[in-house]
């Protein structure tokens, strides 16, 4: 019997992309080549990575651009007001989900609607300079997370909707906060992450063996951890050891941090590969 094999790719701002990228590379070095999965759930950061290696560029060729000099750009971040924002919506929710992502996502509504947020267009021209490739795999492999600002709900695009990838990405990686919500077929929609860091449940109900990159995973409120979304299918759960997170520092969003966040996830790779191996098969 061929195993079904599911990759969860976490959200992890722009160091998140970079870490998980030299991880999938060091990995491959190793021979465990998660590119292959039979299903692959990116949520923010994840969704570009999952964008990237379903569409066939391959992973020495991310890694190259990951530790080439990042061009300037405005410095985003996840700041005091940001966070407050996120605590008085986890609060609203009272433990509910899907009111966190619909305190949270109106809240960034007001915030865009403020002219607090950069414009629209600056995050679809961020998001095709990471999309060498912007038409989705024929394949159908990919699940791209969203959630919808209007009333939390989770939104998954596949390629099948008339959405197109650029769409997609965007939306998963729209920060409530930080970056504004993005408009589709007439909803608006912030991060996959509203949901989930991960949002591993939604490959591991249809997968035998589950791969999880996590650059942040944390139980928070009513979200719950990469490994308790996953339950009892074999899984290994892999988030930034001690040397990557000194490399990924206090900022998600810092582009500076991605070559040595790259070069720490691939770094990190050796320890990982024999459980990795393991599950894989």
């Amino acid at each position: 019997m061929t195993l079904r094999r599911g990759l969860v790719l976490g959200g992890g701002g722009i160091t998140g992309i970079a870490w998980e990228t030299g991880l999938l590379l060091g990995l491959q070095d190793l021979g465990v080549d998660v590119t292959v999965a039979d299903a692959v759930v990116g949520t923010s950061a994840g969704s570009v990575v999952g964008a990237q290696i379903t569409t066939g560029i391959t992973l020495a060729d991310l890694f190259d651009y990951q530790v080439s000099t990042p061009r300037p750009a405005p410095l985003a971040s996840i700041g005091p007001g940001v966070l407050a924002g996120f605590a008085w919506s986890m609060l609203r929710a009272r433990g509910d989900l899907e009111a966190f992502g619909r305190h949270v996502g109106r809240w960034s509504l007001r915030r865009a609607a403020a002219g607090k947020l950069p414009s629209l267009e600056a995050r679809f021209d961020a998001i095709r300079e990471r999309l060498p490739i912007q038409q989705w795999a024929d394949d159908g492999r990919l699940l791209v997370t969203a959630v919808d600002a209007e009333t939390g709900a989770l939104r998954l695009f596949d390629g099948s909707d008339d959405v197109s990838l650029v769409e997609a990405v965007t939306a998963s990686c729209a920060v409530p906060g930080v970056y504004p919500p993005v408009p589709i077929q007439g909803r608006s929609y912030i991060d996959g992450g509203a949901r989930s860091g991960s949002n591993a449940d939604l490959v591991a109900a249809t997968s035998d063996r589950v791969l999880a990159f996590t650059p942040v995973d944390r139980a928070v409120g009513p979200m719950r951890t990469a490994g308790q979304l996953i339950g009892d299918v074999p899984h290994l759960v892999v988030s930034p050891d001690a040397a990557s997170v000194a490399a990924i520092g206090k900022n998600v969003l810092d582009p500076a941090r991605r070559p040595a966040s790259a070069r720490a996830g691939r770094a990190q790779a050796a320890a990982v590969a024999p459980l990795a191996r393991e599950i894989w098969g």
